[in-house]
């Protein structure tokens, strides 16, 4: 089952918040006359928050894809399964609503500024607000999308420098466990130049003593073997 720390319950509520903001500034739009700047602004917020919003549903459904391939892989059921798809339907709905009210709303405001201009009350002042009112309305959707654009270039900054500071960890263990093998590698190494020279010794020693010291050498081993023995297991 899912839980509150489960990445896809973080994301939605992300896109929860973006809803409830969406439909806030719907209700604004509703109660803005159609031939205002503010509903021009308000027009492209919507129709701009609504691709954006159902972008990121759709990435979120993808992620519901891959994991209906194998559920017990991420540890979900098909209940949950089921739960995470209708959450998604739900929220195309919403914002599905919102969409298509704003673009009759945007389609009616243009027939009536065109049926307007085409009036015999039509003036240069009128075609001059106009002109203003798209120009500020271009402004306010640039300005927007630059500050969608900073948000998401600030998100894959602070990536990047969570998976440098991951990397230079990995870095570390790496080179202290080279720093342990180096180490390591010395030491056999000088235990076996000690243990060469104890070799040649003994057998200098073996040369010089002949067969008859060779024979008490090794009944002297024997003797300090057992002692050992006796003195390491049986005591």
């Amino acid at each position: 089952m899912g839980s509150p720390q489960d990445p896809f319950y973080i994301v939605r509520e992300e896109i929860q918040g973006s809803i409830g903001k969406l439909q806030s500034n719907f209700h604004r739009w509703e109660q803005a006359a159609s031939n205002t700047g503010e509903f021009v602004h308000l027009t492209k917020e919507l129709l701009t928050s609504c691709e954006s919003i159902e972008w990121q549903v759709d990435e979120l459904e993808k992620t519901i894809t891959v994991a209906s391939r194998d559920p017990a892989y991420y540890g979900l059921d098909e209940v949950e399964l089921s739960r995470r798809r209708n959450w998604i339907g739900s929220a195309r709905n919403q914002v599905g609503i919102v969409r298509i009210s704003v673009e009759k709303g945007k389609s009616n405001s243009a027939m009536a500024r065109h049926q307007d201009l085409t009036g015999t009350s039509r003036t240069n002042q009128y075609s001059s607000q106009d002109n203003d009112d798209y120009i500020d309305s271009e402004s306010d959707r640039q300005l927007l999308l630059m500050r969608q654009q900073d948000d998401e270039l600030d998100e894959l900054s602070e990536s990047v420098i969570r998976i440098g500071s991951v990397g230079l960890t990995i870095h570390e263990e790496l080179s202290g466990q080279e720093r342990i093998i180096n180490d390591l590698s010395l030491e056999m190494e000088t235990t076996s130049n000690r243990l060469d020279f104890v070799q040649k010794k003994i057998g200098a020693v073996m040369k010089k003593a002949g067969i008859k010291g060779q024979i008490m050498l090794i009944l002297f081993l024997v003797v300090l073997f057992i002692v050992l023995f006796v003195l390491v297991f049986l005591t």
